[in-house]
């Protein structure tokens, strides 16, 4: 089997996917896993993964722009606070099953920027307002070259015990053993 470079398997890619991808390539080198349409890493820098795909969402917060880049962490969203990171921004998104929390933008740092935000609204820190506007902030200060804390890195460490939540059975062996018998009927 022959390997084909990660670079040569985006050739094909929309330029938009195309050249986000190339950074997290530069940034990274191989992916550990690729397909015709995403290029996979694992545990990359302070990632539990990193996917970049050939689709690409159209996302106008806080400006117009692309989706392409997700950033993992291992993080558990109180079940509460699932609706207020939904209302912050609809890239950054909550695997509670899992217990992993994503940001999908154009590049790993507006991924900081968005996972320290969620963090941010989780703990208390900022309500989604502040968030919002805090976003829209830094944003701008990087196009002007000032610094940028949110964007530079995670400002928190992702969560080292299980982040997993199986949720709760609402059904019993006997419920389903019941229906099972009542259905041969």
């Amino acid at each position: 089997m022959t390997h084909t470079s990660g670079s040569a398997k985006i050739k094909d890619w929309p330029r938009e996917s195309r050249e986000a991808a190339q950074l997290v390539l530069d940034k990274y080198g191989e992916p550990d896993e690729e397909t015709l349409t995403e290029l996979i890493w694992h545990r990359p820098g302070p990632w539990k993964r990193i996917i970049a795909t050939k689709a690409f969402y159209e996302h106008n917060f806080p400006t117009a722009h692309i989706d392409c880049v997700e950033s993992v962490i291992d993080y558990r969203v109180p079940v509460d606070k699932c609706d207020e990171l939904a209302r912050f921004d609809g890239s950054v998104i909550v695997e509670r099953t899992a217990g992993e929390v994503s940001a999908r933008c154009h590049d790993e740092e507006a991924n900081f920027l968005a996972l320290n935000l969620m963090h941010d609204i989780v703990t208390g820190a900022k309500t989604v307002e502040e968030a919002r506007a805090y976003y829209g902030k830094e944003f701008l200060d990087y196009r002007r070259r000032k610094p940028t804390p949110y964007m530079d890195g995670l400002k928190f460490t992702p969560c080292g015990k299980p982040t997993a939540d199986p949720d709760e059975a609402i059904l019993t062996v006997d419920q389903l053993e019941k229906a099972k018998q009542e259905g041969r009927r």
